[in-house]
């Protein structure tokens, strides 16, 4: 299978670096294709033009969205940031995912154009599951991305992961997430 791996994180010593490591490394042992956007070493530029909302892209919005075509599975991986995507990643979505591309409307009804395709999505956040739980924010993240975002472009998302209190983990937890990442690919 070719996997697009689109992927946001500016340190590469976070957790989030070894969450990608550890994803490329288990789906090539597996056989799949791998193709890796890092989305700040390619100093992706996230703002929208005004002539991108009337439809005119350039040829780097044209490359991602050839990778998404010959993507069967797109996983993304982010931390959340402000209880959402980094501005990176929300500028990825609002260049690449284009109306007429990823999605469409016909007589008014919204129609996702990248049906067929999965999603991943692995997140790391600051706070626990049930800090967010307490808020309500744990339901938020996954309407505003799951359903709002891929859901709305056609995708089937196969799961959505958030490893909780990043910053304040031990080792052997970080291990133990990594340990469930590989396994994961390996039900794949």
């Amino acid at each position: 299978m070719n996997h697009l791996i689109v992927y946001a994180h500016p340190r590469k010593e976070s957790f989030n670096h070894a969450i990608l490591e550890t994803t490329v490394r288990s789906l090539q042992e597996k056989g799949h294709e791998v193709v890796v956007r890092d989305l700040y070493a390619m100093e992706f530029q996230a703002v929208i033009s005004s002539s991108e909302i009337l439809g005119g892209i350039g040829e780097d919005i044209e490359q991602e969205q050839e990778y998404l075509k010959w993507a069967d599975v797109i996983t993304f991986i982010y931390p959340i940031w402000w209880t959402g995507l980094p501005a990176i990643v929300k500028g990825y979505i609002e260049r690449v995912f284009t109306y007429g591309f990823a999605y469409r409307y016909v007589n008014g009804e919204q129609k996702g154009l990248l049906k067929g395709k999965k999603v991943a999505i692995i997140n790391t956040q600051g706070k626990s599951h049930d800090q967010y739980a307490a808020i309500g924010m744990d339901k938020a993240l996954l309407l505003t991305s799951d359903k709002g975002i891929f859901e709305y472009c056609g995708l089937e998302v196969l799961h959505h992961i958030f490893f909780e209190s990043v910053p304040s983990s031990d080792e052997m937890t970080r291990t133990a997430w990594l340990k469930q990442i590989e396994e994961l690919i390996g039900k794949a």
